[in-house]
């Protein structure tokens, strides 16, 4: 067995606390030396600081068995920034009624607020804007597997 991402995601899911959390995004830098393992969660209401020491202590006491004592590494668990791409259908429910900028395979973006999380994609309210005239909106259903990156667009309004 491997020091590899898809290991470390099998010990995190399997290291999660509650049922309403799940993994995000596992990352292992390929250093020989000490490489660098990150592992963002998340929960439908949030994670907090507990549960992410609580998935790293599991992690690590799984990391010891798989690979003994003496493996040296970094470990660091925590929850995606606010400007980490939404990947996750649950990601996408907890962000219900926020603007979304959404790109497409093929290129195309597309920015709207989300209005509804379905089984296989998301519903957006997409704001088309021309110069000179109100901005429209236009109800617009995305599958999951047409989007390439979504992130929540920050409002400082």
């Amino acid at each position: 067995m491997a020091l590899t991402a898809q290991t470390i995601k099998a010990m995190a899911e399997e290291s999660l606390p509650d049922n309403d959390l799940f993994i995000v995004d596992v990352a292992v830098s390929d250093t020989a030396v000490r490489p660098k393992i990150t592992v963002l969660a998340d929960g439908e209401q949030g994670i907090t600081i507990d549960q992410c020491a609580t998935i790293s202590r599991r992690i690590n006491a799984k990391i010891a068995e798989a690979f003994g004592e003496e493996l040296a590494y970094v470990l660091e668990v925590s929850s995606p920034g606010v400007d980490f791409p939404l990947t996750q259908p649950q990601q996408f429910k907890r962000n219900v009624g926020r603007n979304l900028k959404v790109k497409l395979q093929g290129g195309t973006e597309k920015t709207g607020k989300l209005e509804e999380v379905t089984e296989t994609g998301i519903n957006l309210l997409e704001e088309i804007k021309q110069k000179g005239k109100k901005a429209t909106y236009v109800p617009v259903q995305i599958p999951y597997g047409d989007i390439v990156k979504a992130n929540v667009v920050i409002s400082f309004k």
